[in-house]
């Protein structure tokens, strides 16, 4: 007796990796590996060992993901040819499939259109496919969100927009003070090698999956609920995310934030060392990083730089700041205004806060670990048109979100005997300038408005009121039309500065623009316009600070008695030596020089200026070669940076990176660089994609921390 060798009826299957992934958008990132976008078919060639009946003998495929699949959350779905597969009367993002026309049924050649339903889950599923009694592997695709797809929560109607906030790998970070705004070229490198098995990574690593891998794996159908939790695993606070922060001085046993170019690096790091996080981040680097994540998945984002942030930890929309009067302690305050503080909006519709759809669009998300929620350190999505109407009752969020760019300051002197007394108020201050980087150009784009009306118009105080009395939506505020996104968008706006009525008025000049290895020239300007002179104390502070509005160094302080004559300006030189604060800066982004001026016929009279000092650092040129840099093949380049200042250079440390450039960072160990001397590095890279990339450049050493420098260059075949 012989036994019966069943035949096989599949011959044959292609997945057209290569063509599907261009179609999807995809084949930046691989052409190895099928990768879609939800709402978007792609095609499967099948070929049978005998012609195809779909009346008598039907295709069924299964489409599923993670543990536990369910139709009801999305992770199952049932489909087939023809369509009449028994499903489940609760099932979501079911999947749909039809021959395509090149097919040829009778000979068994079968094209099949697969279209992912545009509410799927995004991951990796397993498509199986059964004909007659015989089920066999059909594919393996990662699914991701479609902002090309009307029907996809992400969709965004403009070309222009989705090539910047999708597709772009290059950004720029804004970066300083209020009124000196410097950019820094970010690599996002979103499509660089394995991201998409780390980005898959970061959602399997999170509490949420840890919690209920099934639940997790159908709640990423929702934009909402993916970005949060990428927002909570980018920081390593309470899971094990990416990136450690730290904001002290100390940044041993890893880079110091400001180190980094871009994401991948950062993110290859984490995946390769069994997801311990990277040492260290501050605020721009947790946005870059959670940007580069989010545009892979296929929500659309940008970075966003508000100048004057608030970290308002008492939720009373107040900043309070206190001044020492002579030989007092300053009072600690748990309050702080940041220099700037950069977050990610994503794009997405917000149907969990309306049905009519009024607060779709851009939406805050926020990895910097700064406070906790809902018991993770994480934040948003809030919705920026909810945050300028002070709609602070909606999630997620808002409140701080709000706070961060609109909440009041009070700055108070406390007195010998421990009392206080407000000295100045400003309602003004904070959320001085929000920008991002424009589309299609490297220019900078305010977005004030979208975040608040005028400062001090009635729309906007009465938002505030309506935030801080936490009312029901329209009891307070009368919204309005919100201004078109791509209006104003560049460097003719500048952020108002708003001095209150005073009988003496006071005002910060620098002789010449601060830079890095100089000596810093300001001077002090007083007016005022009584009839009489006044005898006036001038104490004159000088602090190194953190971004994050703490002070990191005291470098100096003088305290002079001078006369205001009536009618007269009155100037104060101020000089910051070099050698004053090189080191000191190694710690801190900025210096806060501070003038408290005291009427000594009036001493209740007192005043207050403050005046933030960005350095401009020395340049780096990067000279190309060659005028044409070719695909694969080898790319000669000059970095050249000359040593302004009085001293040698010592531990010197020149890193180099780039996506589709460099497939990883390069860091090269340098001689010491004596006073007014240059150096003239030659680097080698091949490149290996092509494309407008951009070569980015950092320079360390013991006197200067991470000077940058960028070079873009057209990769041609």
């Amino acid at each position: 007796m012989t036994e019966e060798v069943k035949m096989s009826f599949f011959k044959e299957v292609e997945l057209k990796i290569e063509s599907n992934n261009a179609k999807h958008r995809t084949n930046e990132i691989t052409n190895k590996e099928l990768i879609v976008r939800r709402g978007e078919p792609f095609t499967v060639f099948l070929k049978l060992t005998e012609s195809f009946h779909a009346d008598r003998h039907p295709l069924t495929v299964v489409a599923l993901t993670g543990v536990q699949p369910c139709e009801e959350r999305g992770t199952i779905s049932y489909f087939g040819i023809p369509d009449n597969v028994q499903r489940s009367t609760s099932a979501k993002a079911v999947w749909k499939i039809k021959l395509k026309k090149e097919s040829y049924p009778k000979k068994g050649i079968l094209h099949l259109a697969i279209t992912p339903a545009a509410d799927t889950p995004i991951g990796e599923f397993i498509l199986t496919i059964k004909y007659k009694d015989e089920e066999t592997l059909l594919a393996i695709a990662t699914v991701l969100f479609n902002p090309w797809c009307a029907d996809d929560s992400v969709f965004l109607p403009l070309e222009e927009e989705r090539q910047e906030y999708v597709m772009n790998e290059q950004g720029i970070i804004y970066r300083g003070s209020a009124m000196y705004h410097f950019p820094l070229s970010w690599d996002f490198g979103q499509f660089e090698d394995d991201m998409v098995r780390i980005c898959m990574k970061i959602l399997d690593r999170s509490v949420k999956h840890i919690e209920d891998p099934a639940a997790d794996r159908g709640d990423r159908c929702d934009p909402i609920y993916v970005s949060r939790v990428v927002s909570a695993m980018i920081n390593s606070t309470d899971d094990s995310g990416v990136l450690e922060g730290s904001w002290g001085s100390s940044f041993e046993g890893g880079f110091s934030p400001s180190h980094w170019n871009g994401s991948h690096a950062i993110l290859k790091g984490w995946f390769n060392r069994d997801c311990h996080p990277v040492k260290y981040g501050q605020c721009w680097v947790f946005a870059g990083v959670m940007c580069s994540v989010m545009r892979l998945l296929g929500i659309p984002c940008r970075v966003v730089t508000n100048f004057e942030s608030a970290h308002d930890t008492n939720k009373n929309l107040i900043i309070d700041t206190y001044h020492a009067d002579y030989g007092v302690a300053e009072k600690d305050s748990p309050d702080s205004v940041w220099n700037f503080h950069v977050w990610v909006e994503g794009w997405m519709k917000r149907p969990d806060l309306a049905e009519n759809g009024k607060y779709d669009g851009w939406q805050v998300v926020d990895p910097t670990p700064q406070e906790a929620s809902n018991g993770l350190y994480c934040c948003g999505p809030a919705s920026v048109k909810a945050i300028r109407n002070g709609f602070v009752d909606l999630k997620y969020d808002a409140p701080f979100v709000y706070a961060e760019v609109n909440a009041d300051c009070i700055d108070w002197l406390v007195k010998a005997d421990g009392s206080k007394k407000q000295i100045f108020s400003d309602t003004k201050r904070v959320g001085a300038a929000l920008v991002t980087k424009c589309v299609g150009s490297n220019k900078k784009k305010y977005i004030t408005k979208k975040y608040k009306f005028k400062e001090g118009s009635k729309k906007e105080r009465a938002a505030f009121k309506y935030a801080v009395l936490e009312l029901e939506e329209g009891d307070e505020v009368e919204e309005d039309s919100e201004d078109d996104d791509t209006s104003g968008g560049t460097d003719e706006e500048t952020p108002d500065v708003i001095i209150p009525p005073s009988p003496l008025t006071m005002r910060f000049e620098e002789v010449a623009k601060p830079k890095n290895g100089e000596d810093v020239n300001l001077r002090l300007v007083l007016h005022s316009e009584s009839s009489f002179a006044r005898p006036l104390s001038i104490a004159i502070s000088v602090q190194v600070m953190r971004h994050n509005g703490t002070p990191a160094v005291n470098l100096q302080k003088d305290v002079k008695e001078e006369t205001l004559q009536p009618g007269k300006d009155l100037t104060i030189p101020i000089l910051i030596p070099f050698l004053a604060y090189h080191k000191p800066m190694l710690e801190g982004e900025s210096m806060k020089v501070s003038a408290m001026v005291t009427d000594l016929k009036e001493p209740g009279n007192v005043y207050l200026a403050e005046d933030d000092i960005v350095l401009i650092e020395p340049p780096i040129i990067i000279q190309v070669d060659s005028s044409e840099v070719k695909f694969h093949k080898n790319v000669k380049v000059a970095v050249i940076f000359k040593n302004p200042a009085n001293e040698i250079l010592t531990d010197c440390k020149l890193t180099l990176s780039g996506s589709g450039l460099l497939r990883d960072e390069t860091i090269t160990k340098l001689p010491d660089l004596p006073p007014k001397c240059q150096f003239r590095i030659g680097v080698h890279f091949i490149p290996y994609r092509k494309g407008k990339k951009t070569l980015l450049v950092d320079l360390d050493c013991k006197t200067f921390r991470d000077i940058k420098g960028t070079c873009t260059v057209n990769v041609t075949d």
